[in-house]
């Protein structure tokens, strides 16, 4: 059997819309779990025994949807109620917390965060990465350098430090 060109194309269409339908459905069920998982947080965080663990949870949830000023109000929160938790919880709250303030341009807060995280947990990549990143945008580069340096010397193949060091430094050789 011989397929002609209308055929073919018809077939193509048919194949690339079949794509884009599996595409839009994954999208579709990972929104409506987002959903339903922020909707159970927020109900376990109305609660006044909610743990800074608890709160943490609901403020990484809001960051993934782009929530940004409630995620900073919850991460506030969540800061707390660090009460006997142990130091690596500071350094994820108070990392996430810069992130959160960052993403709405607010650099200098978020500094402040960045440095606590890193105050709680000196070796943390992550932290050390986006503090440098908020000192790019304050304009302090030479900073920024120093930082993915030190990004650098804790995991080498970090590729955001390498790429941001390459932009700011271009002579170095990562």
């Amino acid at each position: 059997m011989e397929i002609t060109l209308p055929q073919a194309y018809l077939l193509g269409l048919i194949g690339l819309l079949g794509v884009i339908a599996v595409v839009v459905g994954r999208q579709v069920w990972r929104v409506r779990q987002l959903e339903g998982r922020l909707g159970d947080l927020e109900r376990r965080c109305r609660a006044a025994d909610a743990t800074a663990a608890d709160l943490y949870e609901l403020g990484s949830v809001q960051l993934e949807k782009r929530l940004y000023a409630q995620a900073t109000a919850t991460l506030k929160q969540a800061r707390g109620r660090l009460a006997g938790e142990p130091q690596e919880a500071r350094a994820l709250i108070e990392n996430a917390l810069g992130f959160a303030l960052a993403t709405q341009q607010k650099h200098g807060e978020a500094v402040v965060h960045y440095r606590a995280a890193l105050k709680a947990r000196p070796a943390y990549p992550v932290a050390l990465n986006n503090l440098a990143f908020s000192l790019e945008k304050q304009q302090k580069q030479g900073e920024a350098v120093e930082l993915y340096r030190q990004v650098l010397g804790l995991e080498p193949g970090n590729r955001t430090a390498g790429r941001r060091l390459k932009l700011l430094d271009p002579g170095q050789t990562a």
